[in-house]
């Protein structure tokens, strides 16, 4: 089930959120995620968040800023199941385009994003990390 963030989500959001960084970009040190947790923390609810639900359980999100996606989040243990889909296609709903941006060297992300009819559109350095991202757009 899908339903609005509420206030007292926020520490299992933000659970998933450091987690599933650490381990979807090995490439940028922990410490990074680690880093910005609080100030993540602190600004997270002012994007337009959904939760995904099992049982009561949070075990995904997006987070959405007018039509950008900041991030899509699973837990480990619930990923390749549609849960990310199923956050990205609610987005959709109600809008004709989406864009985000993600680091080239996140394969899974890309390979997810493209399957879901993102195209790339650009590629830059992020300035915080150095890496490689590409922005990606999507268009009913």
């Amino acid at each position: 089930m899908i339903r609005r963030f509420e206030k007292n989500d926020i520490n299992n959001i933000m659970q998933i959120w450091k987690n599933e960084n650490i381990k979807a970009h090995k490439f940028i040190p922990e410490t990074y995620w680690k880093n910005n947790y609080n100030y993540v923390k602190e600004v997270l609810p002012n994007a337009e968040i959904n939760v995904y639900l099992i049982k009561e359980e949070i075990v995904g999100f997006i987070g959405l800023d007018n039509n950008y996606i900041e991030g899509i989040f699973v837990d480990t243990n619930n990923q390749s199941n549609g849960i990310g889909t199923s956050l990205l296609n609610n987005a959709k709903e109600s809008r004709n385009s989406l864009t985000l941006k993600v680091y080239k060297k996140n394969i899974n992300a890309i390979n997810f994003y493209k399957k879901n009819h993102f195209v790339i559109i650009s590629e830059n350095i992020d300035e915080n990390t150095n890496e490689i991202e590409y922005m990606m757009i999507w268009n009913r």
